[in-house]
C-alpha cells in the first residue's frame, strides 16, 4: 500500500488528490497521467463524500504480467450504487450534480470496477497502467 486515508470531507480529498498525484509521479507516470489519474481520485473520493458522508481511499502500486500500474480503491459504507449501470452513465446524478464523476472516473482510468458491499456501501477500485 503506498497510502491509506480515511476522507470525511472536501480538505482530506484534497489530501488524498494531492497524494495521488505524488505517487504517480513517484511512479514514473508522465504529468499528464498524473493529472488523469488524482482527477479520478478527486471524483471518486468527493462522491464517497457525498453520497457517504465518509470513505477510505487506498493506493496501490500494481505489478501484473510484466506490467506496473497504480490502483485506487474507495471504499464507504452509504447507501451503495442503486444502477450500477445508470450511474456510469453521462449526466445521470442522484444527488444533483453534473453526474460526470463516475463516467468521467472511468474515461480516465484504463479499469473501474464497482462492487456493492452488503448491507451498505460501495467499493470501487480503478486502475492505471503504465505504457
Amino acid at each position: 500500500t503506498l497510502f491509506k486515508a480515511r476522507i470525511y470531507d472536501e480538505v482530506d480529498v484534497a489530501l488524498v488528490v494531492m497524494e495521488a498525484m505524488r505517487c504517480s509521479k513517484d511512479f514514473g507516470f508522465s504529468k499528464p497521467e498524473q493529472y488523469k489519474i488524482s482527477t479520478a481520485v478527486s471524483e471518486l473520493a468527493r462522491n464517497s463524500v457525498l453520497h457517504a458522508g465518509s470513505g477510505e481511499v487506498t493506493l496501490n502500486g500494481l505489478a501484473e504480467n510484466g506490467k506496473n500500474g497504480i490502483e485506487i480503491i474507495v471504499e464507504d459504507e452509504g447507501p451503495g450504487i442503486q444502477d450500477i449501470d445508470k450511474a456510469l452513465e453521462n449526466n445521470f446524478s442522484t444527488a444533483g450534480t453534473l453526474g460526470l464523476g463516475l463516467p468521467g472516473a472511468k474515461r480516465l482510468m484504463d479499469q473501474l470496477n464497482i462492487e456493492i458491499k452488503m448491507p451498505r456501501g460501495s467499493k470501487i477500485i480503478a486502475r492505471k497502467w503504465l505504457k
